[in-house]
């Protein structure tokens, strides 16, 4: 930025505008789509997935091939059994013996995780036999370090780099409590869930209505209950709701926030028609987007990724299969919907979006 205490001239203005700006820092090895086929023949076989390219701080498991619950760990909360979490319920974190029998991520790797069946074939989460997943990893900062930037001390393992960070908090109960994310800049999208107990997942934006929210596991719209605050660059604030706030609950969150040529969090409204180009800045290899305005079953949380392809669509908070549908069109500085589907780009419609490189 700079001041100028008089008018500039033409001649002023175009040297300004031949200036070389400086590029945004590049941001490698901190997301990568990868897809598999299970290997598990009995219960307990166990899958390496490799081909990462780091260590993930979230993995979030996806059986491609059967209407099944979404599998998402973190390297806070760890691995096994009974610490898998599912987009697409309320429930809390597996517990032990109850879940055992239906697989999940064992271990995390230099390079990616493990990903074991379980006994029960009913439950084909990460490793059946024959069965085709993708997982989508996140790289975070690592071992979580103790952060005290908000009225509740909390453990936090964040890629200031590539904008991206877990926080693990226990719950005071009071109404406009703080906790810290690390990123170092504006928050523009927190997911909080109570691993403790059964509960909606909520989704705060800095792009929605003050006090408003969404729900991962549900294609409601924008709702005004004032569960989650606010957000800044260093917290956010929380109501005293058990869903995000209860006292001595246990609570993970994932924060995110635009890296210019990385990711971005944003909006588009929709058009109606096919060919609505959003930019990023970037070519985009993932966007996951959700309809604010309307809350009918259609208006899910769509995501869909460059590894699958354009045509290959699943939704966050719904167990289906993947469907072969003709919407997200990858660009080299954003992503175009090629649909009229009016979950994706209704016209005058508002939508939000995560997008990464």
């Amino acid at each position: 930025i700079r001041i100028y205490d008089s008018a500039l001239s033409a001649e002023n203005v175009t040297s300004l505008y031949n200036e070389i700006e400086c590029p945004a820092v590049a941001v490698t090895n901190a997301f990568n789509t990868v897809i598999y086929t299970g290997t598990g023949t009995s219960g307990g076989d166990i899958q390496n997935i490799t081909g990462v390219g780091f260590s993930p701080g979230l993995t979030w498991v996806k059986n491609r091939s059967f209407a099944l619950n979404h599998y998402l760990y973190d390297s806070i909360r760890g691995t096994g059994a009974a610490k898998a979490l599912h987009s697409n319920t309320t429930d809390s974190e597996a517990s032990g013996s109850t879940y055992s029998a239906n697989g999940g991520v064992s271990s995390f790797s230099s390079d990616g995780f493990g990903a074991y069946r379980g006994s029960d074939n009913t439950y084909q989460g990460t490793n059946m036999n024959g069965q085709n997943y993708v997982a989508w990893n996140w790289k975070a900062g690592g071992t979580a370090v103790s952060n005290t930037d908000g009225t509740i001390t909390s453990q936090v393992s964040a890629n200031t780099d590539a904008g991206f960070s877990i926080t693990k908090y226990t719950g005071n109960g009071i109404s406009g409590a703080t906790f810290g994310h690390a990123l170092g800049k504006q928050v523009e999208i927190s997911i909080v869930k109570n691993v403790g107990s059964s509960g909606y997942w909520y989704v705060y934006s800095n792009l929605l209505p003050t006090n408003n929210n969404l729900y991962l596991n549900t294609s409601d719209n924008k709702q005004a209950d004032g569960v989650m605050l606010g957000g800044n660059s260093t917290t956010v604030s929380i109501s005293a709701s058990s869903a995000v706030n209860t006292n001595n609950g246990s609570y993970i969150a994932y924060n995110f926030t635009s890296i210019p040529g990385y990711s971005k969090v944003g909006s588009y409204t929709g058009t109606g028609a096919s060919g609505n180009s959003i930019y990023t800045g970037f070519q985009t290899s993932y966007v996951m987007t959700k309809n604010i305005d309307d809350g009918a079953s259609f208006d899910r949380w769509y995501i869909q990724d460059s590894v699958r392809g354009g045509g290959k669509i699943l939704y966050a908070d719904e167990s289906l299969a993947e469907g072969n549908y003709t919407s997200v069109q990858f660009d080299s500085n954003g992503f175009t919907l090629n649909t009229t589907d009016t979950g994706i780009n209704e016209s005058g419609k508002n939508y939000i979006f995560l997008a990464i490189a």
